[in-house]
């Protein structure tokens, strides 16, 4: 009997410059998708980290042939940007409101609604892991599966609300600075990957610093204070619970 043979063979470059760009307008704003593959198949969604894009963010994991060959072969994969994110962006005015993360969440469901979807599998990293959680928490109908990487599951602690305070007056006052890209590279990658005095910066970190000169400081700002917003209202929310419960246990 001849053995079967189940691999897909996967042309890379092909799953980049075979994409098309789709500006679909929300009741927040504009926002950019990729759409790549055949949009018979199912839907694939995917959400970047902060200051990141689709290519800056995914594109390691479409260029492991395993992987391409397993996620372009069975889906079609919708490459969503948070607002100003995408390749190319312009500032975004000062003016404009700035969107909360269920804003954020809500854009998804619009973005779904506009290329006809039903129910999707989503991914996202970090950031975008936490808005695709939002999402799947108020629209779950419409959520198939969730893969998460370094989802933002819980109220952040101190170190971590000083270290984005610290990342959004960096933002404010000077942009996109050396400084700033640091702390974002940490974020990302492990102390390995960032290299040393004795050991080089690797290639990826190298090409994601390299992406990171393309963003525009204010519409990476605009994103991480809807983040913050939301941790605010956690911080508000946990202090409120401890203090009943302290209040309850003081008086029996």
């Amino acid at each position: 009997m001849a053995e079967s043979n189940d691999s897909v063979f996967v042309d890379v470059e092909k799953i980049y410059l075979g994409g098309k760009e789709h500006h679909v307008r929300t009741g927040c704003g504009s926002v950019s998708v990729i759409v790549y593959g055949d949009q018979d198949k199912p839907a694939l969604i995917t959400y970047p980290d902060l200051a990141l894009n689709y290519m800056s963010c995914f594109q390691g994991l479409f260029f492991c042939p395993e992987a391409a060959s397993l996620l372009v072969h069975n889906f079609c994969i919708y490459h969503i940007s948070p607002p100003g994110h995408e390749l190319g962006a312009a500032p975004i005015s000062p003016d404009d409101p700035l969107p909360s993360v269920d804003d954020l969440a809500d854009q998804i469901i619009e973005v779904l609604n506009y290329f006809g979807l039903g129910a999707v599998m989503c991914m996202g990293v970090t950031a975008g892991a936490y808005i695709l959680t939002l999402f799947a928490m108020k629209y779950r109908q419409r959520v198939l599966g969730l893969i998460l990487v370094s989802p933002l599951c819980k109220t952040p602690s101190w170190t971590e609300w000083l270290y984005n305070k610290v990342m959004s007056n960096l933002l404010y006052f000077y942009g996109m600075c050396g400084l700033l890209k640091e702390f974002l590279l940490q974020r990302y990658f492990s102390k390995d990957v960032r290299g040393s005095a004795e050991v080089p910066e690797s290639d990826i970190a190298q090409a994601c610093r390299g992406l990171l000169d393309e963003r525009q400081g204010i519409n990476v700002l605009r994103f991480l204070q809807a983040i913050n917003q939301y941790e605010i209202v956690l911080w508000l929310f946990s202090a409120l619970l401890l203090h009943i419960i302290f209040y309850l246990c003081t008086s029996i």
